[in-house]
């Protein structure tokens, strides 16, 4: 029998810190499921609720790399049991009649929620959802593994297999940090030619140990012209959102090339437009995707042995947790 209350960490005021709270378990209502939660992933996209933004409704729990085992069910809930083990990842539900949804284009449904802003999220012992957000955790993976495959792995695995490059193609990967060391292995597993284009030369070792065949070093000049020089990519991965870098990187595209960008700067990427122009080259977005995507990004990680290296903490140190997140070797994740 589930306990009375929980410890949970919330956002009170916009701005402010988290703070850890004693709050009412959840109950689930018709078509949600309760999980108890055994790991929660760090994220850059707490901000959306440390600060107030997008319509949040504070206090809110926040949290979108979800591992755990289903507590309880709702009414109407036929596709999962108590004891599975379950994940819950960026996109929190569909309405499954919008234009998009009726397409089978659930990630860009108009009325779709985000788990820990639209409702309460994983930085706590329980958290409730659509049974629509809940993806299968392979017994081969440990739940402090699964968090961050909710979405940094989904993010950069989703990104990858719709970046049009093919086996044997130069596949750039811009950033080894938390979503760049997870998208290099799974560019290499893919039997992509991978490129890790990183600031200095201390994540070259690690790079190469997870599977790239060549390291740039953007600090020793334009990172795009380096890799023109190799060829030309089929597909750049940007994990890291700073603009200036991201247009520099157009022009080590090859013909048909894209920059797919997966993280986003303040200021506008600069595009001189004859590169896209001549040799056809393009620059476009990913954003996440839906729960059949994590169960897909967890099959093939648990298939082809890749792991997120993780740094795991207790759930009350979150706000520490959270200001040090980029200091993380190389996803820092929390257990409740």
């Amino acid at each position: 029998m589930s306990p009375s209350t929980m410890t949970a960490v919330q956002v009170t005021e916009a701005g402010r810190p988290f703070e850890v709270a004693e709050l009412p378990v959840p109950e689930p209502g018709p078509g949600d499921v309760r999980v108890r939660v055994r790991a929660c992933g760090v994220c850059g996209g707490e901000n959306l609720a440390r600060f107030g933004l997008l319509g949040v409704r504070l206090p809110r729990v926040p949290g979108h790399e979800i591992a755990g085992e289903v507590d309880a069910v709702g009414p109407g809930v036929s596709a999962w049991q108590p004891g599975d083990r379950v994940g819950i990842g960026w996109h929190g539900g569909s309405c499954f009649v919008c234009g998009p949804c009726r397409r089978g284009d659930f990630t860009n449904c108009v009325a779709g929620t985000i788990v820990g802003l639209s409702y309460d999220g994983g930085y706590a012992e329980y958290v409730v959802a659509p049974q629509d957000a809940l993806a299968r955790v392979p017994d081969a993976l440990s739940f402090e593994e699964a968090g961050p495959l909710m979405c940094a792995g989904i993010t950069t695995f989703n990104a990858l297999r719709h970046c049009g490059a093919g086996p044997g193609d130069t596949v750039a990967v811009q950033g080894i940090g938390g979503l760049g060391h997870l998208a290099v292995q799974f560019a290499d597993k893919m039997g992509f030619r991978t490129v890790a284009i990183n600031r200095g030369r201390a994540k070259e070792d690690i790079s190469r140990r997870l599977g790239a065949d060549a390291y740039i070093d953007s600090d020793e000049g334009s990172a795009g012209e380096a890799l023109a020089k190799l060829g030309g990519a089929a597909a750049v991965i940007s994990t890291a959102g700073h603009s200036p870098s991201q247009a520099d990187l157009i022009q080590g595209l090859g013909p048909n090339g894209r920059l797919v960008v997966i993280a986003t700067g303040q200021e506008p990427i600069q595009v001189n437009p004859e590169l896209l122009v001549f040799g056809r080259r393009a620059v476009a977005g990913w954003y996440s995707g839906h729960a059949k995507d994590s169960e897909e990004t967890m099959a093939f990680a648990a298939l082809k042995d890749i792991r997120p290296m993780v740094e795991t903490h207790p759930l009350d140190q979150a706000e520490n947790t959270f200001q040090n997140m980029s200091k993380a070797k190389y996803r820092a994740v929390l257990i409740p």
